[in-house]
Parts: C-alpha cells; sequence; structure tokens
C-alpha cells in the first residue's frame, strides 16, 4: 500500500489525504496471493465496482430469509479462506524446511552447542568469540528439542 500511495503522491504531495480513500479502495480490491480473494470479497462477499457498492441498507428493512443464506454463505466463504490459508501456510512450511536434517540426539550422545547472541550473550561479548562450544553429554531428554 505504501508503494502504490508513493506512486500517486509523486505529483500531488500536498494533496496526499484526498488520495488516500481510492488506494485504499484499490488497495481492498486487490486479490490476495495467497487466497486469490480480494479482501472486499472475503468481508462482504462482493466484489464493489466503486464505493457506492458498500453503501448500507437502512435499517428500516427486514431480515429476510434470503438474508440468512447470505449469512451462510459468508460463512462457507471464511471456512474456505482459512482452508486456503492453512493449506499456503504448509506449503511455505514444507518449502522453508525443504533442506532441513532432523536430528533426535538420545542419552549420552555428544553435541556441540551453537552460541548465539540472543541465547548467550555472556559467551558472545564480540565477533571474535568462538560460536559453537563442545562436546557435551546428553543428560537428560526434554522432548525432541530440548535436552
Amino acid at each position: 500500500m505504501g508503494a502504490l500511495l508513493r506512486a500517486l503522491i509523486k505529483t500531488n504531495s500536498k494533496a496526499w489525504d484526498l488520495i488516500l480513500p481510492h488506494v485504499e479502495f484499490a488497495y481492498n480490491m486487490t486479490p490476495s496471493k495467497t487466497i486469490s480473494l480480494s479482501p472486499f470479497k472475503i468481508v462482504y462477499a462482493v466484489d464493489p465496482l466503486s464505493p457506492l457498492d458498500l453503501i448500507l441498507r437502512t435499517l428500516d428493512e427486514k431480515p429476510s430469509v434470503e438474508f440468512s443464506k447470505r449469512v451462510d454463505e459468508i460463512k462457507c466463504l471464511h471456512e474456505q479462506v482459512k482452508l486456503k490459508i492453512k493449506k499456503s501456510n504448509s506449503s511455505y512450511q514444507a518449502q522453508a524446511n525443504k533442506h532441513k536434517k532432523r536430528v533426535i540426539f538420545q542419552l549420552r550422545d555428544l553435541v556441540w552447542i551453537h552460541l548465539r547472541k540472543e541465547r548467550f550473550p555472556y559467551k558472545r561479548k564480540s565477533m571474535l568469540m568462538p560460536r559453537e562450544d563442545g562436546l557435551f553429554k546428553v543428560v537428560e531428554r526434554v522432548n525432541n528439542n530440548a535436552y
């Protein structure tokens, strides 16, 4: 959204507040890569052609059978979006973990530890200090990631 706003503001830097609603509408009309639906389609179950299509109905109208059917359609759409997001996340996770080797250590195995600055700030005060330390014997197994 920032890139779109910058591109449109180049010529009218003083009128950015007038351009902002148009940028927001254009952003909400753009389909997401993950779910291939626009935010408008997810929230309202329609892709409006203009902002006038989003005007709310008056409150004096009574809910009808169509209204409850519409609610069911939107709930179904939201379930489909959840499934698409889960599927997309699992494919991203599979791609990210494709080259990772899963190693499960047993008791009395000898292991090296990697001294990352976030976890061991007192051991990694400078770049010249060693990054690894070891060999340590596994004494207790808590789970597959912690010993």
